[in-house]
């Protein structure tokens, strides 16, 4: 079940693809980015795996969600969108916006990476600098938005974090008149991966939201399945 963004509560099938270009602080799932692991699978096994998941479930969910690690890495990606279109199922990209590819999807679900998301220098190692230089590029995530029905998803750990993306949607450089289009797109979710610190953020980023026209977005997988693999 999607449990963030604009298709929170939809039956989905998720496919998560292992291996990512960042090394986020706060990621929740390091088996796809810090220390990736996974099966190896053509292409064709992988949308086959696909349609027995949804053999088995009934109603059958016809929306998936292509997630990470970072779906945009791979070079197959594109080709695997096709054949989940052409298979009649509605695609999700869930992509931190600092790669990009020609390709079909449904909604580009894109969460920029703020500077809470650097690792400290005694986790991060090489991998900070990395990050560091890699994860700001708004002018990539223009690209995006410009050929996607998409949603903007921000982690907010601190309020300090809104002024950081405040500045970032002004760097996206968008028409005024697309404006208002733009800010009913973004979405800001509290940083954690339990209920306890999820629920103590709430309050104060609901204000925020509610004083810049973005929307709260509660991470409610968590409070239904809780922080945990397969979820």
């Amino acid at each position: 079940m999607q449990g963030e963004g604009r298709l929170t509560g939809t039956s989905s099938i998720f496919v998560r693809t292992s291996g990512c270009n960042l090394r986020c602080s706060f990621c929740d799932t390091p088996f796809a980015s810090w220390e990736p692991e996974g099966d190896t699978l053509t292409l064709d096994q992988i949308l086959a795996r696909v349609v027995q998941i949804g053999q088995d479930i009934a109603p059958a969910p016809r929306h998936i969600v292509l997630t990470g690690g970072e779906p945009m890495l791979p070079k197959e990606t594109p080709e695997l969108c096709h054949l989940f279109k052409e298979a009649g199922f509605h695609i999700t990209i869930e992509t931190a916006g600092t790669l990009f590819k020609e390709l079909d999807c449904d909604l580009m679900s894109i969460s920029p990476k703020m500077s809470n998301s650097t690792p400290s220098v005694e986790r991060g190692g090489t991998w900070r600098e990395r990050h560091e230089r890699t994860r700001y590029q708004p002018q990539l995530v223009r690209q995006l938005i410009e050929r996607h029905d998409y949603q903007l998803k921000f982690v907010a750990d601190t309020e300090e974090d809104i002024v950081e993306i405040r500045q970032f949607l002004n760097e996206l450089d968008v028409e005024w008149e697309r404006r208002p289009a733009l800010i009913s797109r973004v979405m800001l979710m509290p940083q954690g991966i339990d209920q306890a610190t999820l629920k103590a953020k709430e309050p104060w980023i609901k204000e925020q939201c509610e004083q810049f026209g973005f929307t709260f977005c509660p991470r409610l997988h968590i409070e239904w399945y809780g922080n945990k693999r397969g979820t």
